[in-house]
């Protein structure tokens, strides 16, 4: 087993094993390479058995990363290695389990429109009004209900609000209605193997037994469930390394808790905390400016990352007139880039919201430059694709009630809402599903057909068992007829699916619709689609976590872009935003050009921004910018000027008579910059005028 290749911390890390074990690892640090080199020296030098070892990382993305690597270093060993995402690990428990929760074998998992679906029609079925009790929202409570382990039940002990009231009970509904249906969201993929442990301890001491050696990585973006679920298999043999960054936690809209990497050592007494902080990808000068930045965050671990690569070229930092402005120069020095032999691919423009990609995308299809847009409209999200998959899980399952209201009238049938009603109703009084309660007309029909299709695809594979559906239903024939452009696209693209049910056929010789739903039910948001990868990638900062390029550019670099106006009143939130701007720094190599804009035009609005305190945060000797000292606008004065001047700080809160309250964000000489809640924004206000004052 060669050791060599590790630096001498990655080696320690490696090479401990007698207990838990902390690794913080920096951006560019190497942990993938530390990690598997574990996993590899364990099977190899410890004689542990593979099928001990369970490790869990966060996108599939990086499972099948991880697989690949460790497949160079131990060979088929890797097929009996459980490397898998949290959810993919929750659903292997869950099908060796599922009887002891209560479901039957063939469970469906409801993706999160499903689950707007169930939410949406509950709404309306207890009579409330969808405008003001909103069921994404509802939704969306529900789901970080879950993931803080907070049941119906004891959610009505927090419920207060009449509207926090109606969620309970909808949840309480929601709830119920999927486990009538035979369904678990994904949520419930983290929940229900705790549950089952939490009930069951000598089902959780065999788990305990089987998986000896706990591996987790991006530990800092974990959130209650996936804490706890972590915390019960662990707590027997205490053999759990856990690897992150607390300062690239970035997820708290997804309920990830950074603290939870902040906790492990209270977690576990006796833990080993191993820094790993020479980074092998970014510049001194690129990695100088992310220090200089993270470090006014209270809430973080203590770490200085450095690299052997050379100080660099400094950053170049433009000061755009507009949002046109900014969107050319970054053309501008792409195709300076370009002529020196710099591939598209090693090229990303990053932005805060997907907004900003708009005018960078216009900008570079005039110019014809190649790009691709990461994250944004997802294959498997387009209508005739998620239709088709409701056939496949109907054929799969028929009490998935869901998927048979999705298409019992796609193509039209001419079965209407009234009827559709009067089923759904039956339904529920007789406690059966939908299509137990069909007996007759125009839905018999339907149910007829998914009966044909359920029979013939016991003999056929999964590929052949699509142009089935396709023909049987009347898709195919619909979309032909329309003999439109968008008509021809979404035939393509159910052709294409095809060739996802042809590769997966090939790659696990397997052709059991089962296993096909349950894989595609946990295929990433971000994972990309088959192009031509020579393209310049245009991303939020939130997509390109994990990806490292030579060349990166950050756009809207603005108090109220970038950090988001939503974060400006609350500390905590301001340093998620910095943990963000980390995250953006440290994916580049080589080059780093960071973007604002004098004026911007934004959702509609023409805004005058000032510039982000990321920018301020960076010591001018890093930077290259075409920035002049810039002069005060003035102001008219008025009657409405207050005599005695009032001394603001960043982070007071003030209020103004018209915009309410809002707290500062920048202070000059005469002016102060105020970010206020939507609709108003930032605006840069003289310090002195009477409708301005503090809130003490």
């Amino acid at each position: 087993m060669n050791l060599e290749e590790l630096n001498e911390k990655q080696k320690e890390a490696v090479l401990y094993n007698d207990g838990p074990l902390l690794i913080i690892a920096g951006a560019g640090a190497g942990k993938t390479k530390t990690l598997t080199t574990k996993v590899a020296y364990l099977i190899e030098e410890c004689h542990v058995s593979p099928y001990e070892i369970l490790a869990i990382t966060f996108t599939n993305k990086a499972a099948k990363e991880m697989k690949d690597r460790l497949y160079q270093m131990i060979g088929s060993d890797v097929l009996k290695l459980q490397v898998s995402t949290f959810h993919s690990f929750g659903l292997k428990l869950l099908r060796e389990n599922y009887e002891i929760l209560g479901y039957e074998k063939n469970f469906v998992i409801m993706d999160s429109d499903d689950s707007l679906t169930v939410v949406k029609k509950i709404v309306k079925d207890m009579g409330y009004d969808p405008k003001f009790y909103s069921p994404k929202a509802i939704r969306n409570k529900i789901s970080s209900c879950k993931n803080e382990m907070i049941s119906p039940e004891m959610y009505e002990r927090y419920a207060v609000s009449e509207y926090e009231q109606v969620v309970q009970k909808v949840y309480e509904k929601y709830q119920r209605k999927l486990k009538s249906n035979n369904s678990v969201d994904f949520d419930d993929l983290l929940l229900l193997p705790i549950e089952l442990f939490q009930k069951n301890p000598s089902i959780l001491e065999k788990y305990q037994d089987r998986y000896q050696y706990i591996l987790i990585d991006e530990y800092q973006d974990t959130n209650q469930a996936q804490y706890i679920l972590t915390k019960l298999l662990g707590e027997k043999n205490r053999h759990i390394t856990c690897v992150g960054d607390d300062s690239q936690s970035i997820y708290s809209f997804r309920g990830a808790n950074y603290k939870n990497i902040l906790n492990f050592e209270k977690d576990y007494k006796d833990a080993l905390t191993i820094l790993l902080e020479q980074n092998y990808r970014s510049t001194t000068t690129i990695l100088d400016a992310a220090n200089q930045v993270i470090q006014n965050n209270k809430q973080r671990k203590d770490k200085k990352l450095w690299t052997a690569r050379g100080q660099g070229e400094k950053i170049k930092y433009y000061r755009a007139y507009n949002e046109l402005d900014e969107a050319q120069y970054v053309i501008r020095k792409i195709k300076e880039l370009v002529s020196k032999n710099t591939s598209y691919q090693d090229i990303a423009i990053l932005y805060r919201t997907n907004a900003q990609s708009r005018i960078l995308e216009e900008e570079l299809l005039k110019e014809n430059l190649p790009y691709r847009v990461i994250g944004s409209f997802y294959f498997y999200s387009r209508k005739e694709i998620k239709d088709l998959i409701a056939y496949l899980r109907l054929i799969h399952n028929e009490k998935d009630n869901v998927s048979l209201l999705r298409v019992i009238n796609t193509p039209k049938r001419g079965i209407g809402l009234k009827t559709i009603q009067n089923l759904t109703d039956k339904a529920d009084e007789e406690g059966i599903s939908i299509y137990e309660a069909i007996t007759s007309g125009k839905e018999l029909e339907f149910k007829k057909l998914i009966e044909r299709l359920k029979e013939v695809s016991k003999d056929i594979t999964l590929t052949e068992l699509i142009d089935k559906v396709l023909e049987a239903s009347g898709i195919k024939q619909e979309l032909e007829s329309e003999k439109t452009l968008e008509a021809e696209v979404r035939l393509e693209n159910l052709e294409e699916f095809k060739s996802i049910t042809k590769s997966f056929e090939e790659r696990e010789g397997l052709i059991s619709l089962e296993d096909f739903l349950l894989e595609i039910s946990l295929i990433s948001d971000v994972e990309e689609y088959k192009e031509d990868s020579n393209r310049i990638s245009l991303m939020t900062v939130h997509s390109v976590k994990g990806l490292e390029f030579d060349h990166v550019f950050v756009v809207g670099l603005e108090e109220g872009i970038f950090p988001h106006m939503n974060s400006l009143m609350e500390n905590y939130e301001v340093e998620e935003e910095r943990r963000l701007m980390y995250v953006a720094i440290t994916r580049a190599k080589d080059d780093l050009y960071l973007l604002n804009a004098r004026r911007r035009t934004l959702f509609g609005k023409d805004q005058i921004n000032p510039v982000s305190r990321f920018i301020h945060e960076i010591d001018s000797s890093l930077l290259e910018t075409n920035v002049k000292e810039e002069k005060e606008e003035k102001i008219e004065l008025g009657d409405m000027i207050r005599e005695e001047d009032v001394d603001y700080q960043v982070g007071d809160y003030v209020y103004h008579e018209t915009f309410g309250t809002g707290r500062v964000v920048e202070v000059t000489n005469t002016l102060v910059s105020v970010a206020f809640k939507h609709p108003h924004g930032v605006k840069k206000l003289m310090k002195n005028h009477k409708k301005l004052s503090k809130v003490e």
